[in-house]
């Protein structure tokens, strides 16, 4: 499958999903949570209610992370302690931040190894945080359905079962 909208060389669409309902973006980030390791780098773009926080709600319930997994918009970083054992979630919003050098100001290099960290608004400003990622772009449509196109980036998600790939779930 080709995404005509890429923007990230060297990287092409491996996954479509159609979300119908917000349970569908949950059940797609536990999908996706069970896939995850630490050091995994998700970096969510989509315009405003597109379902970048909910999707990332199912990846907390996935992963078993303690919190109420919300938009940090005004906080713009919250971690979510694993309660099973697993790795962190770490969740960024990058609206408000102005370029890449921003999000250096955050120290996510000091919390990435270790943990799955999600960057909502993060395309343009957190590519520079590592080589392997999985870019995630949500298209919310006039009747509240979602396209969900997952882009992986990297040798990490080579071989990866990923929903909506030929072999995947979507």
């Amino acid at each position: 499958m080709t995404d005509a909208t890429a923007t990230t060389p060297g990287a092409a669409t491996v996954g479509e999903v159609t979300a119908v309902t917000d349970e569908a973006m949950r059940a797609l980030g536990r999908d996706l949570a069970a896939l995850t390791r630490p050091g995994d780098l998700l970096i969510l773009s989509g315009p405003l209610g597109a379902g970048k926080t909910t999707f990332t709600q199912g990846l907390g319930e996935g992963l078993g992370v303690r919190g109420r997994v919300t938009s940090p918009t005004f906080v713009i970083s919250r971690i979510h302690p694993s309660l099973t054992g697993g790795p962190s979630l770490v969740h960024v919003d990058a609206y408000r931040l102005g370029d890449a050098a921003e999000i250096d100001d955050i120290d996510l290099d000091m919390t990435l190894p270790d943990s799955v960290t999600v960057v909502e608004w993060g395309e343009g400003v957190a590519e520079g945080l590592s080589d392997e990622r999985l870019e995630i772009r949500i298209e919310r449509h006039s009747d509240d359905t979602r396209s969900v196109h997952l882009r992986a980036v990297g040798d990490r998600w080579t071989g990866t079962d990923l929903p909506g790939t030929t072999a995947g779930r979507g």
